[in-house]
């Protein structure tokens, strides 16, 4: 977990700029992509984790103008990679301007439970994991190219010369 409120904001900036070039690989086609009758499609996903940027660090009381819960899904991609570019900067921003070191240690209410601010921001980024990964396959299945994260993707392997891992 995070020491220093720098620490997260330095992870921030990369967890952010991986999920916004996610987003930017989205079609308008594709945002009702499901790999399941029942499940979410890929512009839900996308766009719950623009919304819970707001929706989760409001709870720890940090004041910034963020996306509504009730926001309707954008039917456009590039909208919504564009809001989550720019939430994802005002959120770091507001926490600059409004956080201290000493900020992560203060226990908010975050669902029922007693969290440390340290521990929301932990999980702020590993929500957007998760999603990213549950992403990542249902672009594989509306046919999108999918970035490389934490390493190459598939289509980015050749880009470095070497032949794609089956």
């Amino acid at each position: 977990m995070y020491t220093t409120l720098q620490q997260f904001l330095d992870e921030w900036r990369g967890e952010a700029m991986m999920t916004e070039s996610m987003m930017e690989h989205l079609t308008d086609e594709s945002l009702d992509t499901k790999v399941h009758e029942d499940g979410r499609t890929l512009g839900f996903i996308a766009w719950h984790i623009v919304q819970t940027l707001g929706e989760m660090m409001s709870r720890t009381g940090l004041e910034y103008q963020s996306i509504s819960e009730d926001t309707p899904i954008p039917s456009s991609a590039k909208e919504i990679a564009r809001m989550y570019g720019e939430a994802a900067q005002k959120l770091a921003e507001a926490l600059g301007a409004q956080w201290t070191d000493e900020s992560l240690d203060i226990e908010v209410d975050m669902y029922g439970e007693k969290w440390q601010n340290r521990r929301t921001l932990h999980s702020l980024i590993k929500h957007q994991v998760h999603h990213r990964g549950q992403m990542s396959t249902m672009m594989r299945f509306a046919g999108l190219t999918v970035p490389g994260t934490y390493g190459p993707s598939k289509e980015e392997w050749a880009k470095y010369g070497l032949p794609p891992h089956p």
